[in-house]
């Protein structure tokens, strides 16, 4: 049986505050850097498509899944492709790799404000095209997507790279610089505020993009731009984070409504049981535009998806997570298919490899995923959360029955709190044992998608880490420092940012 850690948040106060010189660079094999580029080099947006075509270069191609080594859900793998800085990550070590290497926080963090860049570009002249009045309301979808898109950017870098969180500190460490406009400077000076103000202008952006969103706008690719679902599952996230539970439980049933199991997958299904017998056809299924379920699919460029790459989940530990459950002679359907990878580890099939040619007849190229930025099982989850921390425990079970009975085959699947108590320690109070339960169905459901590392920050959960030999080679703390992930040198060293402590 898994280690059971009970959950108690605490709240305590820090207050900094910081500058910083030029931050965004393209990743681009034709040009070096986004700002060795004059503004009058620029193409002109002088009408709607083009705003249009530019906004969808608004979201991140970084994978943020890299986070996944520096869990407990993976181990030292033997046998892959293991760089310098998948080890340094592993043991929550700075890396020290080149920010053009994918799946590295420094990576992360320069193609995520290069993403916000085009956002600004496109929020710059938005008001002052000249449109029609039948226009009017495209022009107010395209700024609505623009801000969703910054303020997303801004909302991954905040909670990857501030020095705190609102469920333990209230927001006053160290947040990130909230980019609002074009650089036309080559340097350029910010200042770092709080988490707390960073989220502030995060919602700013996030409520006035929930406004003018219209889905009408997306022909055949809406669920590659922020629709107006994938929006409402954004302020549900970044609502339970802030811990406004009432404000996230709201945005919640304005998606879910009373009719959450639209919007889950059923894995128990006919088909995504046939689905089983091919590991190309399955992640095609899981990531499916088709399914009510996936709100926002973003294309990461990274490796994280190749079976002999860097890390995986240990194989005792992958079926000890799946048979952590409190029913009897039941099968997860989550557990199964799943690749091997390396010599000691599994890796749950969920992402499709791809790879896009430098040219028709070209053997080089980039390697790339397709990630799902939100889905309706989060926003249930969410939904949950906030039931147990409001004291509405009925309907936090009624929720999680909803995902239980599209996620296990067998005969009696029913969940309550009396069944609960069977499974968890009898000096538990309901709310320790609901809570263990959500951060447990949490770690199955987002296995290997970059989630579990939030949880871990939100809920100060400890990680140990073993080595080729199974021996613990590091041990991160609850409330860890290095849970916060450092700035790249260069926004330290040339830009003038203070990095995060140590």
């Amino acid at each position: 049986m898994r280690k059971l850690i009970h959950i108690a948040p605490k709240l305590t106060k820090v207050s900094i505050r910081i500058t910083l010189v030029c931050l965004s660079v393209v990743w681009l094999p034709a040009c070096d850097s986004y700002l060795e580029e004059v503004p009058d080099d620029r193409v002109s947006l002088d009408d709607l498509d083009k705003a249009a075509q530019l906004v969808t270069n608004a979201y991140s191609d970084a994978s943020y899944a890299f986070t996944d080594w520096m869990t407990d859900d993976f181990t030292y793998t033997i046998g892959t492709n293991l760089r310098p800085a998948h080890e340094q990550m592993y043991l929550w070590q700075d890396p020290t790799s080149d920010p053009e290497e994918q799946d590295t926080p420094g990576f992360f963090w320069y193609q995520t404000y290069n993403a916000i860049s085009h956002a600004n570009e496109v929020l710059q002249i938005i008001d002052d095209l000249e449109v029609d009045e039948e226009d009017e309301a495209r022009r107010d979808a395209i700024k609505g997507e623009a801000l969703l898109a910054r303020a997303y950017g801004h909302f991954m870098l905040v909670n990857l790279f501030s020095e705190d969180n609102f469920i333990f500190k209230n927001g006053l460490g160290l947040g990130v610089p909230y980019i609002e406009s074009p650089e036309t400077e080559f340097l350029v000076e910010y200042k770092r505020p709080s988490v707390k103000k960073t989220y502030e202008e995060i919602e700013d952006d996030l409520k006035l993009g929930l406004e003018l969103i219209d889905d009408r706008y997306f022909t055949n690719s809406g669920k590659y731009h922020f629709n107006k679902n994938a929006a409402l599952a954004f302020a549900s996230r970044f609502y339970l984070f802030k811990g406004d539970f009432i404000r996230s439980l709201q945005y919640s049933d304005e998606l879910l409504g009373a009719n959450p199991e639209a919007y889950v997958r059923d894995m128990t299904s006919e088909l995504f049981r046939s689905a089983k017998a091919s590991t190309t056809g399955y992640p095609q299924l899981y990531n499916s535009t088709d399914l009510a379920s996936n709100l926002l699919l973003i294309r990461k460029v990274s490796l994280f998806q190749r079976t002999d790459y860097a890390f995986g989940v240990d194989r005792n530990d992958y079926g000890s997570l799946f048979a952590t459950t409190i029913f009897d002679d039941v099968t997860d359907e989550r557990e199964n298919p799943a690749w091997v990878k390396g010599l000691n580890a599994l890796f749950p099939v969920r992402y499709e490899s791809l790879f896009q040619r430098s040219s028709i007849n070209s053997n080089v190229g980039t390697p790339y995923h397709i990630a799902i930025a939100f889905r309706g099982e989060e926003v249930l989850l969410n939904r949950a959360e906030c039931y147990i921390q409001l004291g509405r425990n009925d309907d936090a079970i009624a929720d999680l029955q909803v995902l239980i009975d599209r996620r296990f085959t067998g005969d009696d699947v029913t969940l309550s709190m009396a069944r609960l108590r069977t499974f968890y320690p009898a000096s538990w109070t309901d709310f320790g044992i609901l809570y263990e339960y959500l951060i447990l169905t949490r770690q199955k459901e987002f296995l290997a998608q970059g989630m579990r590392w939030f949880d871990l920050k939100r809920f100060q959960v400890p990680v140990e880490h073993y080595g080729p030999d199974g021996n613990v080679i590091g041990t991160l703390e609850g409330d860890d420092k290095r849970k916060v992930l450092q700035l790249p040198n260069s926004a330290v060293e040339v830009g003038g940012l203070e990095g995060n402590d140590r």
